[in-house]
């Protein structure tokens, strides 16, 4: 499957984006999906995952009521609602696929698909 990240940009804080992942195929609905984050001069990590049906969501900490996850399975998208944006929240935004279910969903390795990334740039 090929993914393809959008809808980031530079926004004041305390602002909203909405981040879009469109998938190529027929079988979207059969990955797991998740959102990581890579700021500047830091190592990629886990931002939120949704489930296969999207009935489950998973959020980190740090983005967990001001994020969320959502995807819609008749459009092969999945969508990351970022509201109340913190500077901190700076960085490059991927989509990724997992083709198996994983407790382990903050995992980057269990990830078999990426998109290419979108920025999104918070200014204080």
């Amino acid at each position: 499957v090929q993914l393809q990240a959008s809808g980031g940009g530079l926004v004041q804080a305390g602002g909203s984006l909405r981040l879009s992942c469109a998938a190529s195929g027929r079988t979207f609905g059969s990955y797991f999906m998740g959102w990581f984050r890579q700021a500047p001069g830091k190592e990629r990590e886990f931002a939120a995952a949704i489930s296969r049906s999207g009935s489950f969501t998973y959020y980190a900490d740090s983005v967990k009521g001001r994020f969320t996850i959502s995807r819609d399975n008749a459009k092969n998208t999945v969508y990351l609602q970022m509201n109340s944006l913190k500077p901190e929240d700076t960085a490059v935004y991927y989509c990724a696929a997992a083709r198996r279910d994983s407790a382990v969903y903050y995992y980057q390795g269990n990830y078999d698909y990426w998109g290419q990334g979108t920025l999104v740039t918070v200014s204080s």
